[in-house]
C-alpha cells in the first residue's frame, strides 16, 4: 500500500505547522492545500494554491487536515464527508453544538474516521499523568485545576476564549478523570473591545466526584499552560509549555513542630521532576490520526468526543450569562 494521499485547508498560523508536520510524517504524503484566501506563510511550496475544499477533493485524498477559521468547520467537514475523505479537524469541532452534532452524524453515516484536534491529549507530560493516574499513582483524585492565560493571539477572529482555549481545558481534564462533566458554574468578562468574552474563570464537578477549576483568558501578560491534579498521595504538576511533569508528594515523616503537628490535613513531602520523553505533540497527534485511518489504533479524539467538550463550552457560556450552575446535558439549577 502506498503513502496516504492527504489535503490539507487553512494555511493560517496553525496550518502552516500542520503543513510542516504532514511533510515529515512516515507513511502520508500531501498532495494538496487550499486556502480562499491565499499563502501567507508560503506552505504550498511546490503545491499548487487551490482556493476550496472542492478543488482540494478533486486531487483525490485519503485524509484531510481542516484549520480554517471555527465558522466554516461545518460546511468543509459535510463537503469532506460526503466525499468520503477521513478527517482532522481543529478544535472546537464547529461553531456550536447542533453544527457538531451534524458532523458527527455525516462521518459516522460514511464510516469514517473523523477527529478534533485537541492537541493538549498528545501534550508528553499529560500523557504522562494520564498513565500514571491509571497507575493509581495519586490513588483517589480529588481536584483537577487548570491555568491556561496570556496575551491576545491575532489569529483568532470569531471565537472567544471558552471555545477557543478553554474546550482545550474541558477536554484534558475529561479525558485524565475518565469521566465527563456534570455540571458547571462560570463567570466571564470582556475587556479587549471584542465582541466575545476574553477571560473565564469557571468551576465544575464530575460525574466521577471529582471536582474542577478552570482559569482562562486572553488578558494576562504572561503565557501559563498548567494542569494540577491533586489526589489521595498528593499532587502533580503539568507544564505543557515546556512539557514537564512535577510531583509533590504527601510528606511522610513525623513532624515535631507542635502546631503543625496538630493540623489534621498533609504535610509537604519530597518534590520530582520526572523526567520524560518530550516529542512534539502536534506530530504525535498526526501520527495518532494516520495510525486510526490505517485501522492500527483508535486514540484519537474521537468528533463525539470534540461534540461532549463543545456541550460543556456552551454551558459555560450559558452559566455565565444565566449565574447559575448548569447541568451538563440538563436543565440549569
Amino acid at each position: 500500500m502506498g503513502d496516504l494521499r492527504v489535503g490539507l485547508i487553512g494555511l493560517g498560523m496553525m496550518g502552516r505547522h500542520h503543513a510542516r508536520v504532514l511533510r515529515e510524517l512516515d507513511g502520508v504524503d500531501l498532495v494538496a492545500v487550499a486556502d480562499s484566501l491565499g499563502d501567507p506563510h508560503r506552505v504550498a511550496d511546490r503545491l499548487n494554491l487551490l482556493s476550496s475544499v472542492e478543488e482540494l477533493i478533486a486531487v483525490g485524498l485519503d485524509m484531510a487536515v481542516v484549520a480554517v477559521p471555527t465558522g466554516l468547520h461545518e460546511d468543509v467537514g459535510l463537503a469532506l464527508a460526503e466525499a468520503g475523505v477521513h478527517t482532522l479537524v481543529e478544535k472546537p469541532i464547529a461553531f456550536s453544538a447542533e453544527a457538531g452534532q451534524r458532523m458527527v452524524d455525516a462521518f459516522a453515516a460514511k464510516g469514517l474516521i473523523g477527529a478534533v484536534g485537541h492537541i493538549e491529549r498528545f501534550n508528553p507530560a499529560l500523557q504522562s499523568l494520564r498513565k500514571r493516574i491509571e497507575a493509581g499513582e495519586l490513588g483517589d483524585v480529588y481536584q483537577i485545576a487548570t491555568r491556561r492565560q496570556g496575551p491576545f493571539p491575532a489569529r483568532i477572529a470569531d471565537v472567544g476564549v471558552v471555545k477557543d482555549l478553554g474546550t482545550h481545558d474541558i477536554d484534558l481534564t475529561a479525558w485524565l478523570a475518565q469521566s465527563s462533566f456534570q455540571s458547571i458554574f462560570a463567570q466571564i468578562t470582556a475587556r479587549s473591545g471584542r465582541p466575545h468574552e476574553d477571560m473565564v474563570a469557571a468551576t465544575g464537578h464530575l460525574e466521577n466526584g471529582i471536582i474542577t477549576n478552570h482559569l482562562v483568558n486572553w488578558l494576562s501578560p504572561m503565557k501559563e499552560r498548567l494542569t494540577i491534579v491533586t489526589g489521595e498521595k498528593g499532587a502533580f504538576v503539568a507544564d505543557t509549555i515546556t512539557a514537564d511533569l512535577t510531583f509533590f508528594e504527601n510528606g511522610t515523616v513525623a513532624t515535631e513542630w507542635e502546631s503543625m503537628a496538630a493540623f489534621r490535613g498533609v504535610s509537604e513531602g519530597n518534590v520530582i521532576r520526572l523526567a520524560i520523553a518530550k516529542p512534539e505533540p502536534l506530530r504525535t497527534e498526526h501520527e495518532a490520526f494516520r495510525d486510526a485511518v490505517l485501522g492500527l489504533r483508535q486514540d484519537v479524539v474521537t468528533l463525539q468526543e470534540g461534540l461532549d467538550t463543545l456541550r460543556v463550552a456552551e454551558a459555560v457560556l450559558a452559566s455565565a450569562k444565566s449565574r447559575q450552575i448548569v447541568k451538563i446535558g440538563g436543565s440549569e439549577s
